[in-house]
């Protein structure tokens, strides 16, 4: 049986107002929101935009969603994780006071933000999926212990995923720092000697005594470290190095495990948004980015994997070329195919237009 995924058709640089209005007359006609009881909390999970980033989806959006979910009696909040990399979104305090500068307050949404996974991005649970790489996959605590969550995703392209979609706000977007590192790497932590300050933050927060100093430099013990990734969370001078050596293939099929997880946590209660409009190259983490289709519209589902065939159907359909071909040259089916082998989700869909 195929998937439903509910289709809304905008105009290239269609006004974000006007999109708005038409998407919560869906919500309401549709009853999207009919899973969420009252008094829940619910997650509403987005990606507030890196410097310099413009394909972020609007704070109106959220401030409507939000309106919606309170008429239902329960408790929404936006909420996101740490990045992997150093910047502004690597800590709860400074990504809360970017997305701030984005439009994400609580005059504009309405909405209090909440940080999946704490100020450091360990804050985490484990959770069991029937993986074939991984048996357990750790997401951030949050994630798991919300009652009700909107996965809220900006289409774009990806270097090293191929596409952006709702499975990667999933996979990638909900691990915990821990699990973003299992993802991304298949090393241990090693030491940026020119960048260290031999402050020794590390080594307080070694959960295996593995870091020492020399030279007034933090040294790592290779055969004590279990690659928890605490260096990581807690240096503050981007000294902890990783060797990034998954391939794209491997990497996606972390991605599409990790979504699993979020999903098992989520059963019954959570509703996909794939947003179609200022569809870029590169995902939102990289500032200026190069606009590569236009604007085709939002869809809605209850199935990951369906709305992501989706949105990467259309996508090509409105480009008239692959996406290989006007964003990164990589294996970029992967994350569908491999959903489709592990029986996660449906990438058969029905496409409904509203």
């Amino acid at each position: 049986m195929k998937e439903k995924v509910y289709f809304i058709k905008i105009k290239d640089k269609e006004d974000d107002r006007h999109i708005c209005r038409k998407l919560k007359k869906a919500i309401e006609d549709k009853d999207f929101f009919s899973f969420i009881g009252p008094k829940n909390l619910v997650a509403v999970k987005t990606h507030f935009g890196e410097e310099k980033s413009i394909g972020y989806v609007r704070p109106l959006y959220f401030s409507m969603m939000g309106e919606l979910i309170k008429r239902k009696g329960a408790v929404p909040f936006l909420t996101e994780t740490s990045t992997l990399y150093s910047g502004r979104r690597a800590n709860a305090v400074q990504h809360i006071g970017l997305a701030k500068e984005h439009g994400f307050t609580f005059g504009e949404t309405g909405l209090p933000i909440v940080m999946a996974d704490g100020l450091l991005g360990n804050d985490e649970i484990e959770v069991d999926i029937p993986g074939k790489i991984y048996k357990k996959v750790k997401l951030a605590a949050l994630i798991v212990k919300t009652q009700a969550l909107l996965m809220v995703t900006h289409f774009t392209g990806h270097l090293v995923s191929g596409f952006g979609g709702a499975l990667k706000n999933m996979g990638m977007g909900c691990a915990s720092r821990k699990g973003k590192l299992i993802q991304h790497s298949t090393a241990k932590p090693s030491i940026k000697i020119k960048a260290c300050t031999g402050c020794g933050e590390c080594l307080r927060w070694c959960p295996k005594d593995a870091i020492t100093l020399k030279d007034k430099k933090a040294v790592i013990d290779k055969k004590s470290c279990i690659g928890c990734a605490e260096c990581l969370a807690v240096c503050r001078f981007d000294a902890v190095g990783y060797n990034w050596s998954a391939t794209f293939v491997q990497l996606q099929q972390k991605i599409v495990e990790h979504a699993m997880g979020v999903a098992e946590a989520n059963k019954g209660k959570t509703i996909y948004f794939n947003f179609l409009n200022r569809i870029t190259k590169d995902c939102d983490c990289v500032g200026g980015p190069e606009i590569i289709v236009p604007d085709i519209g939002v869809l809605i589902s209850y199935d990951p994997v369906a709305i992501d065939a989706a949105s990467l159907d259309l996508v090509e359909q409105t480009a008239g070329k692959k996406l290989s071909q006007i964003a990164y040259d990589i294996p970029y089916k992967s994350q569908i195919e491999y959903a489709r082998e592990l029986g996660f989700g449906n990438p058969d869909y029905e496409l409904v237009t509203l």
